[in-house]
């Protein structure tokens, strides 16, 4: 088994003992829980607003895969843990926007006591390359 550790400047570090994605055998790629930071200052996005919230981590969920030579297209899995399971609709469209349609991916989505930096959103995901 080969792997490779996938790290871009274009989505937010770490912030804890772990690396962005992981790439195995040049055939799956597993991208860590992205919450809504902003790659370039670190800082928050939308504090209080879960649709902004969805659309950066999207965004960095989005980074990764273009880093790693892949895309949204590219994912076929996916778990979302909410702050909030009354935020599920409207995280549901943001995430419809992105993995809408016959080819969405398959997905789990749980209410989760706290996420880290108190965020509303985090979403993590396995992509085939």
């Amino acid at each position: 088994m080969q792997r490779t550790i996938i790290n871009t400047s274009t989505a937010p570090a770490p912030v804890g003992p772990y690396n962005q994605a992981v790439a195995v055998s040049g055939q799956l790629l597993f991208v860590s829980g992205q919450i809504a930071l902003d790659p370039a200052t670190g800082a928050l996005v939308g504090e209080g607003d879960v649709v902004a919230q969805t659309e950066q981590v999207i965004a960095n969920l989005k980074a990764i895969l273009v880093a790693a030579g892949a895309s949204l297209d590219h994912v076929v899995k996916t778990s979302v843990f909410l702050k909030d399971m009354n935020d599920f609709g409207t995280v549901n469209e943001v995430y419809a926007k992105y993995f809408g349609g016959d080819e969405a991916p398959a997905r789990a989505c749980v209410e989760v006591a706290r996420l880290p930096k108190d965020v509303s959103v985090e979403i993590e995901c396995i992509a085939a390359l």
